[in-house]
């Protein structure tokens, strides 16, 4: 990854340029910012930026020996840490042991997500985490000498996901690294990660894409100007929303339809198709439950929204709003807020493993209630 890769963000571009050029190299840094934005893709820039023995003004230079295993993501003074799931019988316990699919994965598209990393390595209904263990992993590479470059360079992808063992061990290694050692935290939700740990490194807010640089990165897979444009909106400067908006998969219709099934059973208070529907729901993987509850909370806001009448911040497709012409009517400043908990407090059900026909079918009749109000 290059920095001339990267859509957009040449703000943030520029700045890791110069902070390179005039030698101010912070130990850690953490960009952090909403999915779909190129966090990953600016830290492998950066670091690649960082280690090329023949770098340019603006870029990399792409041949020398440091760049040309940067291709490959094989640098042996650049190192990973990321979700992943403990698999005794594989013996997959560290980051490393899922190195060669980290790798493939990454190299196809810089851009992408958790539920997208869980499900190449069939991960199944197991949340990923980053596990105590690695912080060994992490202070033995650190300590040792840099094999070709100046500088080891430390990747952290979603430290939010650190057992609090493993952020505990490595405080200190933050605080005051070995000499040369730079760390890269990329992160979603910053505020989930130990206070001691954001006090120790540099923030890098990462916004999202500008409506002209992703219509610039779509021209070329969407030809028509109104569809592109209509595409622009929605994605509302996330790329890989963007790209799931161009496949419209079989999984997101699935999700509408079943949002609907939720709505209309509420409004009816039909309970036999409640519990039905629970079974439906429980027959999802978690991470899937976890991204069906997420997408309900999206369609309770645009909802509301749309019945205030406010074209310029509502991202609904055309599928989408042909439903909430009718369903928009039922979400109002009486019973959004409930609305929005309720849903929230569901998705961290599932993610503590609460049994999901009894956290769909308790949010069915909660729902049935809420959507009354009027």
């Amino acid at each position: 990854m290059f920095f001339r890769d990267i859509i957009g963000q040449q703000e943030i571009k520029r700045q890791l340029i110069q902070s390179v050029k005039s030698g101010y190299i912070p130990h850690a840094r953490l960009l952090s910012g909403p999915e779909g934005v190129g966090k990953v893709a600016l830290a492998l820039a950066y670091a690649r930026y960082l280690s090329c023995s023949n770098r340019s003004e603006e870029d990399a230079c792409g041949v020398c020996p440091s760049c040309i295993k940067y291709d490959k993501l094989s640098h042996p003074d650049l190192h990973f840490v990321f979700p992943i799931i403990k698999n005794d019988k594989k013996k997959k316990e560290i980051c490393d042991d899922y190195l060669t699919e980290w790798r493939t994965f990454v190299l196809q598209n810089p851009y992408f997500n958790l539920p997208s990393w869980l499900n190449f390595i069939d991960a199944e209904n197991s949340q990923g985490m980053i596990y105590a263990k690695e912080s060994d992993e992490i202070i033995r590479k650190l300590n040792l000498k840099a094999y070709e470059s100046t500088y080891k360079i430390m990747l952290v992808w979603l430290p939010e996901k650190m057992h609090p063992a493993c952020s505990n061990k490595l405080l200190k290694m933050i605080e005051e690294p070995p000499p040369f050692t730079v760390f890269l935290l990329v992160s979603e939700n910053p505020d989930e990660i130990i206070s001691t740990i954001q006090s120790r490194v540099q923030r890098m807010p990462i916004p999202p894409i500008l409506p002209e640089d992703m219509d610039a990165a779509l021209s070329s897979m969407v030809s028509v100007d109104s569809e592109r444009s209509n595409l622009v909106h929605l994605a509302n400067g996330n790329y890989l929303k963007a790209l799931e908006l161009i496949e419209t998969g079989e999984e997101k219709r699935q999700h509408l339809e079943l949002f609907k099934l939720i709505m209309r059973n509420a409004w009816s208070r039909n309970i036999k198709n409640m519990k039905a529907d629970a079974e439906k729901f429980a027959d999802w993987g978690r991470e899937r439950q976890k991204i069906f509850l997420t997408y309900a909370q999206n369609m309770i806001r645009e909802n509301f929204l749309y019945r205030l009448n406010l074209p310029e911040i509502n991202y609904l497709n055309p599928e989408e709003a042909e439903f909430s012409v009718k369903f928009s009517l039922f979400v109002n400043e009486k019973n959004i807020e409930e609305l929005m908990e309720e849903l929230a407090l569901a998705e961290k059900h599932i993610e503590s493993n609460v049994n999901p026909r009894m956290v769909f079918f308790d949010l069915s009749m909660k729902i049935a209630v809420l959507i009354k109000k009027q």
